[in-house]
C-alpha cells in the first residue's frame, strides 16, 4: 500500500507533535475558527464555523479518495467522525457567540 502525499504529511504532523489524530483534528479547527476570527476583525462566529465545516470536508474528500485506493471502499464513519470532532469546539464558540450578540 502506498502512502498518499495528504497522508504522509499527516503522519509527520503525527509523528512531530506527538497528538493523536483526533486531538489533531480538534486543534486545527479551533486554530482556524480563531485565525478566521481574528482576521476578519469582527467576532462573525458563522463564517468561522462555515470555514473550518468547508475544510473539514474537503480534508476529509482527500482521504475518501486515499480511502478508495487503500481499501477498496470508503470509511465514511471515519470521515463523520473527523468533521464532527473537528467541529465541536467552533460549535460551542458559535453557539455561545450567537446567544451573546442576541442578549445586546
Amino acid at each position: 500500500m502506498d502512502t498518499s502525499i495528504a497522508q504522509g504529511l499527516k503522519l509527520a504532523l503525527v509523528s512531530a507533535t506527538g497528538l493523536s489524530k483526533d486531538a489533531l483534528h480538534i486543534y486545527i479547527g479551533m486554530a482556524l475558527y480563531l485565525t478566521v476570527s481574528i482576521c476578519i476583525r469582527r467576532f462573525r462566529p458563522c463564517l468561522g464555523w462555515l470555514v473550518v465545516f468547508i475544510i473539514a470536508c474537503a480534508g476529509e474528500w482527500v482521504d475518501r479518495r486515499d480511502d478508495i485506493a487503500s481499501f477498496g471502499y470508503w470509511r465514511w464513519q471515519a470521515s463523520v467522525h473527523d468533521v464532527l470532532n473537528t467541529l465541536f469546539w467552533p460549535t460551542v464558540l458559535t453557539l455561545l457567540g450567537l446567544l451573546s450578540t442576541d442578549k445586546r
